[in-house]
């Protein structure tokens, strides 16, 4: 029976529903989904359609609101919402390293992991929609890796929705994994240069820190090893609205005297550890270059590890031996992710064995996108650090009827950090359409 209990302005129930892990084998093993409805207080929930949000990642639980926040202000004036935690993450079956264990060695944790990409989200999602609404469609909102999710909905199961809002998430319909990242490391370096060109002082910080690193990696609390190129992975702070400033703020609590002479502040310390683990969602390290496999030939092979070997400015090494700036990363995953982090090590046989995997299958329907008939509104963002534009605006003219705000007011988090505004302009979009 489902548990209902109250927020400010809102009514929260819980649900829960089991689904084959192998849509294809629906006899087989089943795995359990957890989801929260949200309605906004006084409103009759019969009486409202559902929006279904997909959040990003891949790898995050749906956002724990408490009321109205962000977007979730604008979605409650009409809609009864569920914010679903996607399989593998939150309440839903969660993966991590204690619990994997459970599927035996690590090859077949890594078949296991084979079924949590896009294509089983969407099939969770038709799984228990009729249940839900009676078997009416209901509108999907996916942010990010959530937006990848709708486009694979709209490429498999239409007849499930009347309506997709995609935030920062048209992924391309074509792209292998090593060229998601020849377009990524481009965009990267741009992110770098204009932060220093705004904190040009976080120039010598960095270069400082690496240094520092490359003669003592430190340990973390927790265990993590703070390596330099762990280090440069806090770049992946530079892909959100406010992410320079929170880099600008942590470079400059580095480093305190000390008797033995100048160390890593704990605070630094602290504070790049909350950054950097993934001990809260492993399975974004196992699953991310899986999002993009499509060739049943082809492994991904740590794509992002291979392409940017090709982008020497990246190489820390040669910046501290020279006079240029240490470049970070960002929303990219490497081998050396998984001797590190406390929370990955005892998966790196499992993803070995996912960066080798082929038989990976198709995601999208570019015929099916192309006679579409849903109405269809996606936020591109101008310079988004973790989607292509360019790729994302090739989608948007190969998937009919589906209207774009492109804009750089907003970063890649967009509907996180402006949520009302966003939904608000997608709705009218798609009405718009309608």
């Amino acid at each position: 029976m489902a548990h209902s209990y109250r927020q400010p302005g809102t009514v929260l129930t819980d649900h829960r529903f089991t689904v084959p892990l192998d849509h294809a084998r629906p006899d087989g093993e089943r795995i359990e989904l957890y989801a929260r409805e949200v309605v906004a207080t006084g409103k009759d929930p019969e009486t409202l359609p559902w929006l279904l949000y997909l959040e990003g990642g891949p790898g995050f639980g749906a956002r724990r609101f408490v009321g109205r926040q962000a977007w979730l202000a604008r979605a409650l004036t009409e809609y009864r919402v569920l914010l679903l935690d996607q399989r593998g993450t939150g309440r839903s079956t969660p993966l991590n390293r204690q619990t994997l264990p459970l599927r035996g060695t690590p090859a077949q944790q890594a078949e296991y992991l084979a079924h949590f990409r896009s294509d089983s989200i969407v099939r969770d999602a038709e799984a228990i929609r009729p249940g839900l609404t009676g078997g009416a469609p209901w509108t999907v909102l996916g942010q990010s890796f959530g937006g990848f999710c709708a486009t694979h909905y709209l490429s498999t199961a239409p007849e499930g929705l009347s309506a997709a809002l995609i935030t920062g998430g048209l992924p391309s319909l074509t792209a292998t994994a090593d060229e998601v990242y020849e377009a990524a490391f481009p965009r990267i370096e741009r992110k770098n240069l204009a932060h220093y060109a705004r904190y040009p002082m976080d120039v010598e910080r960095a270069r400082r820190i690496a240094a520092h690193l490359a003669d003592r990696p430190a340990e973390l609390p927790g265990g993590y090893r703070l390596t330099v190129e762990a280090f440069q992975s806090l770049g992946i702070l530079l892909g959100g609205g406010d992410g320079s400033h929170q880099l600008h703020y942590l470079l400059e609590d580095a480093f305190v005297p000390t008797p033995a002479g100048p160390a890593l502040s704990d605070a630094f310390l602290e504070g790049a550890r909350a950054l950097l683990s993934f001990a809260g969602h492993p399975l974004y390290a196992l699953v991310h270059e899986a999002i993009y496999a499509q060739d049943p030939a082809t492994p991904t092979a740590w794509a992002a590890e291979r392409v940017r070997a090709g982008h020497p400015r990246f190489d820390a090494a040669k910046a501290l031996a020279g006079d240029e700036p240490l470049l970070f990363t960002g929303e990219t995953i490497h081998p050396w992710h998984f001797t590190t982090d406390p929370a990955l090590v005892p998966l790196r046989e499992t993803a070995e064995l996912l960066a080798a995997r082929t038989g990976w299958q198709p995601l999208y329907d570019p015929a099916r996108l192309a006679a579409n008939e849903v109405p269809v509104a996606a936020a591109v963002y101008h310079d988004d650090m973790y989607v292509d534009t360019a790729d994302s605006l090739a989608t948007a003219r190969a998937v009919r009827g589906l209207r774009t705000w492109v804009t750089d007011e907003f970063e890649h988090d967009g509907v996180r950090a402006s949520g009302t505004r966003v939904l608000d302009r997608l709705l009218t979009l798609v009405r718009d359409d309608a």
